[in-house]
C-alpha cells in the first residue's frame, strides 16, 4: 500500500493542479489580473492610437485601440513648430542626469555617516531631519530662500533644493546597517580609512538599493514641473517638458471651454504625453528587480 512518502512529489503537485477548486481559483486569479492589466493599459494604448492618427481626423473622436488614419504629423508639428517642448525635453534630460547623480551621491554619503555606530551625533541629526521633514517651512519661505540664494531664473534651482531627501537617507541607512560590521573592521585593520571603506566595501554591496533609490530620484526629476512654473516661468531656456505639457493641456481645456477650435489638437497632446512617458517606461523594467533586493540584506553573511 502506497503511503505519502512513497508518492513522488511531482505526482502530488500534479494531483493538486487537477482539483476543480484549484482550477477555478486559478482561472479567477488570472482573469482578475487580465482585467487589471486592461484597465491600466487601455488609456496608454488609446493615447498611442490618437498620437499616430491624423490630427484633423482625431477631432471626430471615436478612436479606441488603433488609429483610423495613420500619420506622424503630430510628432513632426510638436518637434518642429513648438520650440518650447524641444527645449524642455533637453532641460529635463539634463536635470534628470545631473540631479540623480548628485542627489544619489549626497544621499549615500549622509546615509553612511548615520549608519556608523561611532558617530556621536547620529541620533540628534536623525531627529532634526525627521522633524524638518514633517514640519517644513512651507512654499513662501522656500521661494524667498531661493531668491536670496540667487537660484531664481537659474538651472540650479532644479538641483540644489532637492539635493537631499530624508526618506531616501533612511532607506539607504537601513540597508547599510544590515551589512556585517566585520567587513568594515577587517578593512580598517588593513589601514583603510572611512572614505576607503565607503567606496570599496559599502558601496559595492549597496548597488541594489542605490539602483532603486536612483530610479525614484530620476522619476521625480523627470516628472517635475511645478518648480519650473514657480522659479523659471519667464525664462524659456530653463523650461521643462512636463511644464510645457501642462501648458498644452491648459490651453486645450480653455479653448474647449470657450467653444472655439483649439489650436492644440488632442493628437498633439497625446504625442507630447507619450514623449514624456517613454523614458520612464523604458527604465522601469531594467530596475524592477532592485525594488525587492534594494531593501533585502539576507544574502549578506559574515
Amino acid at each position: 500500500m502506497a503511503n505519502a512518502e512513497s508518492v513522488p512529489l511531482k505526482s502530488i503537485r500534479r494531483r493538486k493542479k487537477t482539483e476543480p477548486a484549484a482550477v477555478i481559483l486559478g482561472i479567477l486569479k488570472y482573469a482578475f489580473f487580465v482585467l487589471v492589466a486592461i484597465v491600466i493599459l487601455y488609456p496608454i494604448i488609446n493615447m498611442v492610437a490618437y498620437s499616430f492618427n491624423d490630427k484633423y481626423d482625431a477631432l471626430r473622436r471615436g478612436i479606441y485601440l488603433l488609429p483610423r488614419m495613420w500619420s506622424v504629423n503630430s510628432y513632426k508639428d510638436l518637434l518642429d513648430s513648438y520650440r518650447g517642448f524641444t527645449v524642455g525635453l533637453k532641460t529635463t534630460a539634463l536635470r534628470t542626469i545631473i540631479g540623480t547623480v548628485s542627489s544619489l551621491g549626497a544621499t549615500a554619503l549622509l546615509s553612511f555617516i548615520l549608519s556608523r555606530k561611532r558617530f556621536l551625533f547620529k541620533s540628534w541629526l536623525s531627529f532634526f531631519w525627521i522633524f524638518a521633514m514633517y514640519a517644513s517651512a512651507g512654499l513662501i519661505p522656500t521661494y524667498i530662500l531661493c531668491r536670496k540664494l540667487y537660484l531664481y531664473n537659474s538651472f540650479w534651482v532644479y538641483i540644489i533644493p532637492s539635493l537631499v531627501s530624508v526618506a531616501n537617507i533612511f532607506i539607504i541607512r537601513s540597508y547599510m546597517k544590515g551589512i556585517p560590521d566585520s567587513l568594515e573592521e577587517a578593512a580598517q585593520l588593513e589601514g583603510a580609512d572611512y572614505m576607503k571603506v565607503f567606496w570599496s566595501i559599502i558601496s559595492p554591496l549597496c548597488k541594489p538599493v542605490y539602483a532603486a533609490t536612483g530610479l525614484f530620484i530620476a522619476v521625480y526629476h523627470w516628472n517635475s514641473w511645478f518648480d519650473a512654473m514657480l522659479y523659471n516661468r519667464f525664462d524659456p531656456q530653463y523650461t521643462l517638458a512636463q511644464y510645457e505639457l501642462m501648458k498644452y493641456l491648459n490651453s486645450m481645456m480653455w479653448y474647449n471651454g470657450t467653444g472655439c477650435n483649439s489650436p492644440t489638437s488632442y493628437s498633439t497632446v497625446c504625442a507630447a504625453a507619450l514623449l514624456t512617458l517613454i523614458p520612464v517606461a523604458i527604465a522601469y523594467p531594467f530596475f524592477q528587480k532592485y525594488f525587492i533586493t534594494g531593501i533585502n540584506v539576507k544574502s549578506l553573511k559574515d
